[in-house]
């Protein structure tokens, strides 16, 4: 299998990657050096290839509050880069089925996170932006399906969490472990953003690569969340880190003047279980002991 990979150098990316080798399939990068999105003829060095898959995971934005500041710049990017792939995709790479990446952010918060809720009402103000271009990437992939007889796959993940992360990464689980670490070696104030009892959902990032690479050819057009169906608070996030690390939670800081976001965000996995009926998902304590190891691997030798 010939397979092209734009965001490879993202997280989700080296994780698609890493799997991809490890089947023996044959990868190709779309990067800021290599095949770059910001003009479709980039990808023409790709021409003589033909690939079986394209892998779409190259997007702009951020964690935290990124997304409140840079609308414009989360607009224009994101939307040249879909319209470069799709375009390279119906031109020169039409027997490829594309797997392109939504976000949770799309969905509306006053709806059930079911698929077929995914274009309906408002995303939340403060990713409104960001959450537009990704329901313009499903429309591009629909109407170049129905027009072109295209096939694609479109995965709606929650939070990816796993080993291999960058060190800087804002994500909020991610951070929960910095600062927690950074708490109990370094004696620093652990201060979290809101009151803690927000929800988020979280998938260890080698479940969500298994899902996609098991639900790939099911349908010609196929939407689907990605994630484990069920979320907990920061609070509890933060108290499981810190009892893997060996911080005292009591000690955290709750400041509710800071940005939160939505207040829950599950995914309804019904349509994702009807699909793959021998899904398996790893545990919060199991993953995220993986992740924290990870994290003091790489800072005791840096």
């Amino acid at each position: 299998m010939k397979v092209l990979i734009t965001g490879l150098s993202g997280y989700f990316g080296g994780h698609i990657k890493k799997r991809l080798d490890e089947l023996g399939w044959e990868t190709y990068k779309s990067n800021t050096k290599v095949a770059n999105l910001k003009y479709d003829k980039n990808l023409h060095v790709y021409n003589d290839v033909k690939f079986d898959y394209i892998f779409h995971l190259a997007a702009h934005t951020k964690a935290g509050d990124y997304c409140l500041y840079h609308k414009g710049e989360q607009f224009e990017i994101n939307q040249i880069i879909n319209t470069n792939i799709l375009k390279y995709w119906r031109e020169h790479q039409s027997q490829a089925k594309m797997i392109a990446m939504g976000t949770s952010c799309s969905y509306s918060p006053n709806i059930k996170m079911d698929e077929k809720n995914y274009m309906v009402g408002e995303p939340d103000e403060g990713l409104y932006t960001y959450a537009m271009t990704k329901r313009m990437l499903l429309v591009g992939l629909n109407s170049y399906a129905e027009q072109f007889g295209l096939g694609f796959g479109y995965y709606i993940p929650s939070t990816l969490y796993g080993e291999d992360f960058d060190l800087n990464d804002s994500h909020f689980i991610f951070d929960l472990i910095t600062k927690i670490y950074r708490g109990k070696y370094y004696n620093e104030d652990v201060i979290l953003w809101g009151n803690g009892y927000q929800k988020r959902e979280l998938i260890y990032v080698k479940d969500a690569v298994n899902i996609i690479l098991n639900t790939l050819d099911l349908r010609r057009k196929l939407v689907l969340n990605l994630g484990v169906g069920y979320e907990f608070t920061i609070r509890e996030y933060a108290n499981t880190i810190s009892t893997i690390i060996g911080y005292d939670p009591n000690k955290i800081i709750y400041d509710e003047s800071k940005y939160v976001g939505v207040k829950s965000k599950k995914l309804e996995t019904d349509k994702l279980i009807n699909l793959y009926p021998d899904v398996k998902f790893t545990s919060l304590n199991d993953g995220l002991k993986e992740t924290i190891n990870y994290y003091i691997d790489k800072k005791e030798k840096t």
